[in-house]
């Protein structure tokens, strides 16, 4: 769910939560991902392919992981906000069938930069699928 609203910096602090949003993970959700991303990995959209690497479905792409953590920020930060550095690892792959949820908190505050840090990680039925931080810029 997006916000109409932006957050503004006075009003956040560190330790604030961001809303929980939950993502249905599909095959179209993954194959159409790798495609808009040029990623033409066959792991990301033929599921003999994936097999005989090993993975007992086709995974989700890191370009993928990543528009999904902007989602998730940008839904909570507002149509003003700007994104800065987003720095994401991957642990547990993402298969159809699963559900990725996310959450994060605000973890610092640089009030000469009007930006705040937040701590996001991204878990699966395996266990966490991305973690890592995204900077944002906020009036």
């Amino acid at each position: 769910m997006t916000s109409m609203n932006t957050q503004r910096f006075d009003d956040v602090t560190t330790g604030d939560t961001l809303p929980e949003l939950s993502i249905p993970i599909t095959v179209a959700l993954i194959t159409a991902g790798a495609i808009a991303t040029r990623d033409y990995f066959p792991g990301h959209h033929d599921k003999d392919a994936a097999r005989e690497l090993g993975s007992p479905h086709i995974f989700m792409n890191i370009l993928t992981t990543n528009g999904l953590v902007q989602r998730f920020v940008e839904g909570w930060a507002g149509p003003e906000a700007r994104l800065g550095s987003l720095k994401i690892k991957l642990g547990a792959p993402n298969y159809p069938g699963d559900t990725m949820t996310f959450n994060g908190e605000v973890v610092s505050r640089d009030d000469s930069n009007r930006t705040v840090e937040v701590a996001i990680q991204g878990l699966n039925s395996m266990g966490k699928h991305v973690t890592g931080t995204v900077g944002v810029a906020l009036p």
